[in-house]
């Protein structure tokens, strides 16, 4: 089973603990944690479900490849880890 877990910043906006949780995709994994915490999932995903912009999904130590529908296949050892991306100089 797949752990998930965010930055700081996300849980200082919705209280989500690390998970370890059913997912045999990355999206599968969020869908479960937003179960738990249905706020988090406005912050990660927009209404249609695509990764926000400014979001970045590493499984693995690797970004995801399929930011539309993280469709990106997990194992049981994997690990999420969601992130607000930072651009500027």
């Amino acid at each position: 089973m797949p752990t998930v877990a965010f930055t700081a910043n996300l849980r200082a906006l919705v209280d989500c603990p690390t998970r370890t949780v059913d997912g045999q995709t990355v999206r599968a994994a969020l869908d479960a944690v937003f179960v738990e915490f249905p706020r988090l999932r406005g912050y990660v995903v927009d209404e249609r479900g695509v990764l926000r912009e400014h979001m970045v999904v590493f499984l693995d130590g690797v970004p995801i490849n399929d930011r539309s529908s993280q469709s990106d296949v997990t194992t049981p050892a994997s690990m999420i880890y969601v992130m607000q991306a930072l651009s500027g100089g």
